[in-house]
Formats: C-alpha cells, structure tokens, sequence
C-alpha cells in the first residue's frame, strides 16, 4: 500500500495504483473531430484510449509493428467504448 501526502501535508494510505495522467486539450481535440469527422465525443474516447494505452506499455513511436499493435488496440476499444 503506497504512503501518499494529502492535500494538507498528513499522511495517508492509498490503496489505488497511480500508472500516471492523462490530459486532452479540449481545442486540439476539437480540431482533430473536425479533421477526422467524428464527433467530439468520440474524439476525447480516442484520445482517452490512446492516453491509456501509453501508460500500460503501448508506445507507437518504437516502430511500425508496434505502431499497428497499438493502432489496433486503441480501434478495438474505440469500438467497444463508443458502439455507435
């Protein structure tokens, strides 16, 4: 169990697992939905998933396979997130 700080300095237990953040711009988003023609939605659960996908291991930028496997899982997830 990790020991984290509280917002007033005391000590407290954490039971959860931080792996790390993810932030969306809400502008760069919208962009992207636009260029993309999807809807904004469905353009902040992509990048979500992507975000996601980072902090369990997934890294495009390695190589072309890993690039496609990471590509593959995030349209898997898409589907199952937004099955419209």
């Amino acid at each position: 169990v990790p020991l984290q700080r509280g917002i007033k300095g005391e000590d407290a237990y954490c039971s959860g697992i931080l792996l790390g953040d993810v932030v969306i711009s809400v502008e760069t988003a919208k962009l992207q939905a636009k260029k993309n023609g999807v809807s904004m939605n469905k353009e902040i659960t992509r990048l979500l998933i992507h975000g996601i996908l980072h902090l369990i291991g997934y890294d495009h930028e390695k190589g072309h396979k890993d690039a496609l496997k990471m590509r593959k899982e995030e349209e898997r997830l898409l589907k199952i997130a937004t099955p419209d």
